[in-house]
């Protein structure tokens, strides 16, 4: 029988930022509803991977200075600052520098599928939940009562 081990995120996410600077590519379930609809926590997993290449649009593992470790998405970058925000959230953001910055999610595991983040379907999906933003209060409302 397998044994389930839980480990608290700062302790797990510091050693997984720790691989990633190594050259380690990451897969972990996710955690948390802050990236919900696109991520389900507890039932996706994420592949991550260490990367100098970021754009407005991806999701990536980041350390907060002298608060812990999210992953979200980033909608916007100024230089080496990076705003970031979870596709579940409506207004909260999170601010990091780029060398804050541990990794990548390169796919999302789904339900036995690969949903590849830097696809051409993924990326219109995105832009589109971005500009919805104004809207996301009500969206978020009518996809968690489908999810249940």
């Amino acid at each position: 029988m397998t044994e389930r081990v839980i480990l608290s995120n700062d302790l797990l996410l510091s050693e997984v930022a720790l691989m990633l600077s190594e050259g380690c590519t990451v897969t972990l379930l996710a955690k948390g509803s802050s990236m919900f609809p696109f991520i389900i926590g507890g039932c996706d997993r994420v592949v991550l991977q260490k990367t100098d290449c970021i754009q407005v649009g991806d999701i990536v593992l980041a350390y907060l200075t002298g608060r812990s470790y999210v992953l979200h998405r980033i909608y916007r970058i100024a230089d080496d600052d990076i705003i970031l925000m979870g596709d579940g959230n409506v207004s909260e953001i999170e601010r990091c520098r780029r060398e804050n910055i541990c990794g990548k999610v390169l796919r999302i595991m789904h339900s036995g599928k690969h949903i590849e983040c830097s696809s051409l379907k993924e990326r219109c999906k995105v832009r589109i939940w971005m500009a919805l933003l104004p809207f996301r209060k009500y969206i978020l409302g009518v996809c968690r009562y489908w999810y249940k």
